[in-house]
């Protein structure tokens, strides 16, 4: 990744100083989470109630996270991860990639989503794509379903591979705030 990707990146999370410095590639979604943190902390301190509600209502949107729940310490990297995304329990759910859907699934205030598919078999059942998964990443995908075919999907690493390869953890931060600004723009 070059560094104008890396500052792109980093200004899509908010943070707009960045010093780099040696960390263990097993805590480095530890290190992200406390810097973006610090940032919205520092950023709602300086602005005002209105300005506060309007940043909220600019970024709620509901998250589906499909794939196998995660366990263990990949639990503890999918509540990092719904910490830093500054996630309320109303704003995200785990959905079985075989559910069928329904339209009483969906909100019925519009609110938009976005959904996650954690792995590779998740992400070409959802979408009806037959690639792997390093050619569905960095891609927004539609689920293949009645009913949703409009619904974002972006495809990313199953948490326990990340456990296990954490050097993709960079990559599953990119997937992340593609996501996130996918939402954004709905």
């Amino acid at each position: 990744m070059n560094m104008s990707t890396n500052s792109t990146f980093l200004k899509e999370m908010g943070i707009t100083e960045w010093t780099s410095r040696d960390v263990d590639p097993e805590q480095a979604h530890v290190v992200v989470a406390a810097e973006i943190e610090q940032h919205h902390a520092n950023q709602m301190e300086a602005t005002s109630p209105a300005e506060v509600e309007i940043h909220e209502r600019r970024s709620a949107g509901v998250w589906w996270f499909f794939g196998n729940k995660p366990q263990g310490d990949a639990e503890v990297l999918f509540q990092n991860t719904i910490r830093v995304l500054g996630l309320t329990p109303q704003e995200w759910s785990w959905k079985n990639p075989s559910e069928k859907f329904n339209p009483e699934h969906f909100p019925q205030d519009g609110t938009p989503i976005v959904a996650l598919a954690f792995g590779g078999s998740a992400a070409q059942r959802l979408s009806g794509e037959r690639d792997a998964l390093p050619e569905l990443r960095e891609t927004v995908l539609a689920i293949n379903a009645d009913g949703a075919e409009d619904l974002p999907l972006i495809a990313t690493f199953e948490l326990n591979q990340l456990i296990a390869k954490p050097q993709d953890k960079a990559l599953f931060w990119q997937d992340l705030l593609l996501a996130k600004s996918v939402l954004q723009n709905i």
